[in-house]
């Protein structure tokens, strides 16, 4: 049997990567934040951002957690490393609802997502965004095939086991010195 080795590279949070390799496959796990695989499969190079707010005004705007600056990154990257930006196809991941007390963060992450895809051009082929669920993704940059696997968070909460007493000496069995 012939298998091809995959070369798994993990993508954190506040980073971006860009393959042409045919064995990497690019992995992030996302709550709120957003990936954004971009691939000119024509090429076969393709690239993921992992961000974790919109954006934000000012030099601390650029910084890779932005998804303003880590799409700009991504997208001349790519164009950098011989990708033509007319090719260039998207497919977005996360934005979940991870806590639902507070400001619904993956909701503005994956608008912002989509509004930066359309101003910039480039087709949006597949999106799994919102929920309440993590996302473990895996993509193949130089073919833009996409896994997505949502992690369980609905597992009911299990009350932690109360500590088990020592037992008590049994007096007469010690001799003391």
């Amino acid at each position: 049997m012939n298998f091809q080795r995959e070369k798994l590279v993990n993508v954190i949070q506040g980073d971006y990567t860009i393959s042409d390799d045919s064995e990497a496959v690019l992995t992030t796990v996302l709550g709120s934040c957003i990936a954004v695989c971009l691939s000119d499969t024509v090429r076969g190079i393709g690239g993921m951002n992992h961000f974790l707010l919109p954006n934000r005004d000012g030099a601390e705007g650029e910084n890779v957690r932005y998804g303003a600056y880590a799409m700009e990154l991504l997208i001349n990257g790519l164009l950098k490393q011989g990708a033509e930006r007319s090719k260039l196809q998207a497919k977005v991941f996360g934005g979940g609802n991870m806590i639902g007390t507070l400001r619904n963060i993956g909701k503005d992450n994956a608008e912002f997502a989509r509004q930066f895809l359309s101003d910039e051009g480039i087709p949006c082929l597949a999106e799994s965004t919102g929920g309440t669920q993590a996302r473990r993704i895996r993509f193949w940059p130089t073919t833009g095939r996409v896994k997505q696997l949502l992690v369980c968070s609905d597992a009911a909460p299990t009350e932690a086991a109360k500590p088990v007493a020592p037992p008590k000496p049994i007096l007469e069995d010690i001799t003391l010195f």
